[in-house]
């Protein structure tokens, strides 16, 4: 465990992800009973990156909102378990309710055809699940 104080969901962290470590900031998405029960060595994180077109999976966060010097963009493509050991620095904003249901979302849509997106039609894949 750290000696940083537990992580919530929606923090925004600074965290070694990779072999060898690289520090990243990262969102923390999993749900706090998992956050900060003392029986789970581990959190749900989605790295941000400083580049990437928005998209089903991509969101664009600006500098206002996270706190961090650019916009950041959250790829829910690249979701990914992470000890808590490798949290280094919580960061200064917490994203809030609304936007983790985007981030959710963002998530959700990198692996179901069928979760919303605003402005997409359902594609001849959506449609041919939807006859089972």
């Amino acid at each position: 465990m750290t000696a940083s104080p537990l992580p919530r969901r929606g923090e925004i962290w600074t965290a070694n992800l990779g072999n060898p470590p690289v520090r990243h900031w990262v969102v923390v998405v999993s749900l706090d009973q998992r956050n900060l029960s003392d029986r789970t060595e581990s959190v749900l994180v989605v790295p941000l990156s400083s580049s990437g077109p928005e998209g089903a999976t991509v969101l664009q966060l600006p500098p206002g909102e996270t706190g961090l010097p650019r916009p950041s963009f959250v790829k829910g493509h690249f979701m990914q378990v992470l000890a808590k050991r490798a949290l280094l620095t919580p960061e200064r904003r917490i994203l809030s309710a609304t936007r983790m249901r985007e981030v959710a979302l963002a998530i959700r849509r990198s692996f179901d055809p069928d979760a919303p997106w605003p402005g997409r039609h359902p594609g001849p894949q959506t449609q041919d699940l939807r006859k089972l």
